[in-house]
């Protein structure tokens, strides 16, 4: 961001700030009085769109937080998704929790679940840690059809009640917009703070080379599954959200090409940036809206493709997307925003 000429950093408190000057906290006014006002803006359909992007950034930063910056990989992300969700279902339908205190228990209890599937990280890594937490994309979702499909609806939806605070209830596109995007605000806040701590340094630590990392006297045992257990908390806090954004959860919604998104996006986005979370999921969200606009047309236009057109045009869009990325830009939209912004913080004399 602009930072005018003579502002120094003169202590370590001011340095790691993530607001440093009255400019940056013009702008965070101004960027929160807009997000204020956006549901009185636009429409309810791309009110949807900003919930749901709002959604998929909370869970995105918790698998930018192990695979961007502590360099384990996860491929049970969309199961752990469901893990809260089935948690919010459960606490909000039989026990009657309020939301804020289902939220905060979904996300722990898909944290717990994390750290249980992260435990082969401590042996294992890259290919086998991949294949190891794929395991969790397939035994989440069978246990929760299979053991008490009379709790959880099994392969039919469960329909979860609307959250309240007093007597404003969350029961609209417009509405629920105060409730998913504070939290995924806040949500960024914390993950950019906690990379400027000392977990942070050890998570970076890690990912650059775990053997030195141990050798200077981090623990892998510990910050490994504090890893896990962030990345699954977040994922948590994103699947109760999902849940009382579309109030009806099943288990289809949390697939393996859910997983594969969510891996593409921080891919598009840039490992290892905060910004690059919010851009690829923009981006990706944004595009697969627009695929499924043009999916009708073509099929209408080119009869003999309309049944591909339907089924398989967005999947062929973001594999070109995310193949594009990986050949011509494997920084993602973060390296590209770093670009535009130290042009236009020395022009006009960039030379």
């Amino acid at each position: 961001m602009y930072r005018p000429c003579g502002t120094f950093d003169e202590t370590y408190t001011q340095d790691i700030a993530i607001i440093r000057t009255p400019m940056h906290w013009a702008y965070l006014v101004a960027g929160t009085g807009i997000l204020l006002l956006l549901p009185f803006l636009i429409g309810g359909k791309y009110i949807a769109l900003v919930n749901l992007i709002a959604i998929t950034v909370v869970s995105v930063h918790g698998l930018n937080i192990l695979t961007g910056y502590t360099g384990q990989i996860s491929l049970g992300h969309a199961a752990f998704m469901a893990v809260g969700a089935y948690t919010t279902g459960l606490l909000a339908v039989y026990l009657k929790f309020p939301f804020w205190l289902a939220l905060p228990c979904s996300g722990l209890s898909a944290g717990i679940v994390g750290i249980i599937f992260g435990l082969p990280s401590l042996r294992i890594k890259g290919l086998y840690l991949a294949m190891a937490t794929l395991a969790a994309q397939f035994i989440i979702p069978w246990l929760i059809v299979n053991v008490r499909p009379d709790l959880t609806g099994g392969t039919d939806s469960l329909v979860v009640p609307t959250a309240h605070i007093g007597s404003f209830a969350f029961n609209s596109q417009e509405r629920i917009f105060y409730l998913v995007v504070p939290v995924a605000i806040l949500v960024t806040f914390f993950v950019r703070s906690l990379v400027r701590t000392r977990i942070g340094r050890a998570f970076t630590a890690i990912r650059d080379n775990d053997l030195a990392a141990e050798a200077m006297g981090i623990s892998l045992f510990r910050y490994k599954l504090l890893s896990f257990f962030i990345c699954s908390f977040y994922a948590g806090i994103a699947g109760s959200l999902w849940a009382y954004w579309m109030r009806v959860i099943n288990i289809d919604y949390f697939g393996l090409l859910d997983t594969i998104w969510y891996v593409g996006i921080i891919i598009v986005g840039g490992m290892g940036s905060v910004p690059g979370a919010i851009f690829g999921t923009i981006l990706v969200r944004v595009l697969d809206l627009f695929v499924k606009y043009i999916g009708p047309w073509i099929g209408t236009t080119f009869a003999s493709l309309a049944g591909v057109a339907a089924a398989a045009l967005g999947p062929l869009v973001f594999g070109l997307i995310i193949l594009a990325f990986l050949i011509f830009e494997p920084r993602g939209l973060a390296h590209r925003w770093e670009i535009v912004k130290g042009y236009f913080r020395l022009w006009p004399f960039s030379y």
